[in-house]
């Protein structure tokens, strides 16, 4: 039974049903000595607290999708397949232009439930990374249109936070429905969206890192992800074609990816983001000292054997990412430009999603067309 489908929704409603009623009608009716009847009446107490709660958890990720399986939830899901060491950039050895030359791989899509027929789905087998999993694909409304069927459209990539799914930017901030309308006004520029699986290793997050031996995280972001959308839709591979963003540890790897490859993005949009990669506390770069050092990304900035050619727009609440962005602005030099945006809300979908039609803007006015 799907984790977020009907049936397990409509079960858990029954059985909340059950666990009200049940005391209703019985309770006046327990028989036997004092403790069994308090026993009984405990029992039926603890159903009702169990089922409640397990209702408001399954309606609140059938809306929002922090877990999209069982595997999701109990961290028992399998994506990595191998995870070598590919060198410092991630190819394992090969050359941009070699991985870029490979033979395309036509990926089958399917419409994922509850979302339109305009969010596809596919299980991407990633060759350089190892890790393989699922990818959503959003194609703007200009896409299919006879005007542009000979032209390619720039691509951003979103990574959602920890938990959370590729699904999370469609149905809990539900980017697509925001920009379509934008993007048919011309107020937006057509993107095609991508979001692929964060969530590599159970529930643990990877800091979007190449870890030998554990998962190559960024290699499948920056790497397969990348080369599956160019190898089937209308699409450059160019650097200035390409964004990223994120929410949470999303955002912290949206800009940890720009800064890290600028010759693969041209701008990184972070969402209540961080520098310090320990204030996730499930974060796997951070049990280890040295690597929470060096994967801050104030030193990746300040170890870049040149400043990165990329924007980075870095908003938030004060101490939930508008700090941070400030503290990166100070260290950045030219061509590396940083805006930092003080807002208001809470570290939440709702106040992620108000920011996706002035983050888009500035996407537009920075991300180049094919």
């Amino acid at each position: 039974m799907s984790l977020t489908g009907t049936p397990l929704f409509a079960a858990v409603v029954a059985l909340t049903v059950i666990a009200v009623v049940l005391p209703l009608a019985v309770w006046s009716k327990v028989r036997g000595p004092a403790v069994a009847r308090l026993a009984a009446r405990g029992t039926m107490v603890l159903f009702a607290q169990t089922t409640a709660v397990a209702l408001v958890f399954v309606a609140i990720n059938r809306d929002m999708n922090f877990y999209a399986s069982w595997g999701d939830l109990f961290g028992t899901g399998k994506y990595v397949t191998a995870a070598p060491d590919l060198g410092p950039d991630g190819l394992g050895g090969k050359k941009a232009e070699e991985v870029k030359a490979e033979p395309k791989v036509r990926q089958k899509f399917e419409p994922v439930e509850g979302l339109g027929g305009r969010v596809q789905k596919t299980e991407l087998d990633g060759g350089i990374s190892g890790v393989k999993g699922d990818v959503m694909v959003w194609l703007p409304p200009q896409y299919d249109e006879p005007a542009y069927k000979d032209k390619k459209f720039p691509v951003v990539e979103l990574i959602p936070g920890i938990p959370g799914t590729g699904k999370s930017w469609f149905q809990g901030l539900k980017a697509h429905e925001v920009l379509e309308p934008l993007m048919k006004e011309g107020k937006v520029q057509p993107f095609i969206l991508v979001s692929p699986r964060a969530m590599l290793l159970g529930n643990a997050d990877t800091g979007c890192a190449n870890l030998p031996g554990k998962v190559n995280a960024d290699s499948w972001f920056s790497v397969d992800v990348r080369k599956m959308v160019t190898d089937n839709f209308r699409a450059s591979d160019e650097a200035r074609t390409w964004g990223v963003a994120g929410y949470s540890a999303g955002a912290y790897c949206a800009a940890k990816l720009a800064v890290l490859h600028p010759d693969r993005y041209s701008a990184a949009v972070s969402l209540s983001g961080y520098n310090d990669p320990g204030q996730e506390p499930s974060s796997l770069v951070a049990k280890d000292p040295e690597l929470r050092r060096t994967h801050n990304l104030k030193e990746l900035l300040k170890a870049q054997p040149a400043p990165p050619a990329v924007a980075l727009w870095m908003s938030g609440a004060e101490q939930d990412g508008y700090l941070s962005g400030m503290d990166l602005k100070g260290l950045a030099k030219s061509p590396t430009t940083v805006h930092a945006e003080k807002v208001t809300g809470g570290h939440n979908l709702e106040s992620w999603s108000k920011q996706i039609p002035q983050t888009f803007d500035w996407l537009s006015k920075t991300v180049k067309a094919p």
